[in-house]
C-alpha cells in the first residue's frame, strides 16, 4: 500500500505510520556518494598535535578493523575492499586531489580518508553502508568536539542544518546545546553538531580603579604585559637571505606561569614603578576561535546527518519546526532561527525551478498558438502535460526511487517532450478538416493513422533511456531521477494522448459551438484566394 512502519526514539515520531512511496522526502535534494569515505576530527582549540595524531590513530585502527571485517564478507578478488588510506592531520583532503588547504594548519584538526572498490566489485555495499559500520567501530573518542564520518561525492549541504541568529553569545550556546539535545531524540540522526568553536585560553585583563588615579590606562596594561612575555622587537639583523629579530624580553625563568604575571611591575606615566596585583587583575577564560555573523547578528549552525532508509529529514524538520523550534524561541528571547543546508538549498532550487516552469509553460503555448492560429488548440495539445508527470511519478514506484529534485528536472524536460504526439494528431485532424472531411470521422482516424509513429517514437525514447535508469553506478545516480522521469513520462503519456486529445479536440467544438477547425483556417485560405 506504499507504507511502511518505522520506529523512532521521540514521542512524536514513535509508532508512526509514514508514507514512503514515493512522496516522503518529495523534493528533496539527496548527496551522491562516491567510492571514498571521510571521517573529519575536531578537538578543542590549540590541543597540541601530538593529542590529535593519536585520536586519528584510533580512527585508523578502526578502518584496518572495518577492512578485515569487509574482506571476510567479500572475498573480493585481487586485493582488499579498502584499497587506500590516507591520514592528514592539521589539513583536510582535497575532494579531488592532495589537499585543499581547508584546515589551514590547525593543529586540533585530522582526517582519514579510506578509498573503496567499484560498487561491483565490493558486492554492492554502499559507501554509506560502509561510513556507517566505521562510524560504529570507532566509538566515542576522548575530548573530541565533533567527529563526522561522510561518503559524498556531491551534496547540497547537511541534511539537518538550522542557522540560529541572535546578539547574545552565552544565549546561542545555551539555545544550540537545547536543539542538539532536542535532535538526538530522533531515531536515525547522528553526527550532531553545532557551529561554536571555543578558542584557546587565554588571560583577561581588567584595570581597577585605582589605576585610573595613577594615570594608567588598558592600553599601557596589555602593551607592558605583551612586551614582557612576548617580547618588542629592538632591531633586525640581516644574515645572508634571512631576517633575524631581535626581541627584548623577560629571562625566560620570569614569564614560564601565570605566578610570574603577579609578581610584574607595571611602569606609570611618571616613571614609578608599582605591582601588577595593585593596578589589575585577571582571569583565565577561553576565547572565540571564530565569530560568524549575518547581518550583523552573531550565528550558531546546529546541524545533523541522517539515516534515510529509517526517516526522512522532512519528518524531522517538520517535528522540530512544530514542536521545538516554537519553545525555543518562548525560551530565549530575540533568538531567530531559520533553516540552511540541504534544507535552504532546496527551498532557492524550487523557487527559482517554479518560476522557470511557468515560464517554460507560456512559451509552449505561444509557440503552438502562433503557427495554429488557435487560443483553443494549444490548450488542447498541453493538456497531457499533467498526465506526464502522473507517469512520471508511477515510474518511480516502479523502479523504488523517491522523488527528489532532480526528478523535478526530468518532469519540466517532459513537459516540452509529451507535447509532440499530441501535436502530430492536431495536426492531422486540421489537415483532415482543411480538406473537406467531416469531424468525427477525422477525429477517429486520426488516431488510427498516427497511432504507429507515434507509439514508435515513445517507445525509442523510453528503450533508449532504460541503461540510465536502471545503472546503479554512484557517478551517475543523480541523473536516475531524471531519466526515470522522462522515460516513464513520455511512456504513459503517449497512451493518454491516443484517447484524451481526440475526446477534447470534438468537445472544443461541442461547447463553443463552432468549427475550431474552420475558423482558424478556412479564414486564412479565403484571404489568400482573395
Amino acid at each position: 500500500d506504499g507504507e511502511f512502519l518505522w520506529q523512532s526514539a521521540h514521542p512524536k515520531l514513535a509508532s508512526g505510520r509514514v508514507n514512503d512511496w514515493p512522496l516522503q522526502g518529495v523534493c528533496s535534494t539527496p548527496a551522491v556518494e562516491g567510492d571514498r569515505v571521510y571521517a573529519q576530527l575536531e578537538l578543542p582549540e590549540g590541543a597540541a598535535v601530538e593529542s590529535t595524531a593519536a585520536a586519528a590513530m584510533l580512527i585508523e585502527q578502526a578502518a584496518e578493523r572495518l577492512r578485515t571485517e569487509l574482506d571476510a564478507e567479500i572475498e573480493p578478488e585481487g586485493g582488499s575492499v579498502i584499497v587506500n588510506m590516507l591520514s592528514s592531520i592539521g589539513v583536510a583532503v582535497e575532494r579531488e586531489g592532495p589537499s585543499r588547504g581547508g584546515g589551514g594548519g590547525r593543529s586540533h584538526f585530522a582526517e582519514v580518508v579510506i578509498e573503496l572498490r567499484p560498487l561491483a566489485e565490493r558486492g554492492n555495499i554502499s559507501a554509506k553502508t560502509v561510513a556507517r559500520r566505521w562510524r560504529e567501530l570507532t566509538g566515542n573518542i576522548p575530548d573530541a568536539v565533533r567527529v563526522s564520518f561522510n561518503a559524498d561525492a556531491w551534496s547540497a549541504g547537511e541534511p539537518i542544518n538550522y542557522q540560529l541568529s541572535g546578539r547574545d553569545v552565552d544565549q546561542l550556546r545555551a539555545a544550540a546545546t537545547d536543539l542538539r539535545g532536542e535532535l538526538s531524540r530522533y531515531g536515525g540522526v547522528f553526527d550532531i553538531s553545532d557551529s561554536f568553536r571555543a578558542g584557546k585560553q587565554e588571560l583577561k585583563l581588567t584595570l581597577l580603579p585605582e589605576a585610573r588615579n595613577l594615570g594608567l590606562t588598558l592600553n599601557d596594561l596589555a602593551r607592558q604585559t605583551r612586551n614582557a612575555f612576548y617580547g618588542i622587537e629592538a632591531q633586525r639583523v640581516q644574515r645572508g637571505q634571512d631576517d633575524v629579530r631581535v626581541m627584548i624580553r623577560l629571562p625566560e625563568a620570569e614569564r614560564k606561569s601565570i605566578g610570574n604575571l603577579e609578581d610584574m611591575y607595571i611602569r606609570t606615566p611618571t616613571g614609578t614603578e608599582v605591582p601588577f596585583y595593585s593596578v589589575a587583575r585577571f582571569e583565565v577564560d577561553r576565547g572565540f576561535a571564530s565569530i560568524r555573523r549575518v547581518d550583523g547578528r552573531r550565528v550558531i549552525n546546529v546541524s545533523a546527518d541522517v539515516d534515510r532508509s529509517q526517516v526522512s529529514p522532512e519528518e524531522i524538520n517538520a517535528s522540530i519546526q512544530r514542536e521545538v523550534i516554537p519553545r525555543l524561541k518562548r525560551e530565549y528571547r530575540g533568538l531567530d532561527i531559520g533553516l540552511s543546508g540541504e534544507q535552504e538549498e532546496r527551498a532557492r532550487a524550487m523557487g527559482g525551478l517554479g518560476a522557470a516552469a511557468i515560464l517554460a509553460l507560456i512559451i509552449i503555448y505561444a509557440l503552438l498558438a502562433i503557427p495554429l492560429r488557435s487560443y483553443a488548440q494549444p490548450m488542447v495539445i498541453m493538456s497531457v502535460i499533467p498526465f506526464g508527470a502522473v507517469g512520471a511519478i508511477v515510474g518511480h514506484w516502479i523502479m523504488g526511487q523517491t522523488l527528489v529534485f532532480f526528478s523535478l528536472l526530468g518532469i519540466v524536460a517532459l513537459s516540452g517532450v509529451v507535447v509532440n504526439s499530441s501535436l502530430v494528431l492536431v495536426d492531422y485532424v486540421n489537415r483532415q478538416r482543411r480538406a473537406g472531411v467531416p469531424l468525427m470521422e477525422a477525429v477517429l482516424e486520426s488516431g488510427v493513422v498516427r497511432f504507429r509513429p507515434i507509439l514508435l517514437t515513445s517507445s525509442t525514447t523510453f528503450i533508449g533511456l532504460v541503461p540510465l535508469m536502471s545503472n546503479a553506478t554512484p557517478a551517475t545516480a543523480f541523473v536516475v531521477p531524471m531519466a526515470i522521469a522522462l522515460g516513464f513520462g513520455v511512456l504513459f503519456a503517449t497512451f493518454i494522448t491516443l484517447f484524451l486529445v481526440p475526446a477534447l479536440y470534438k468537445m472544443i467544438e461541442d461547447w463553443f459551438g463552432w468549427d475550431a477547425i474552420a475558423q482558424g483556417m478556412a479564414e486564412p485560405e479565403a484571404a489568400s484566394a482573395g
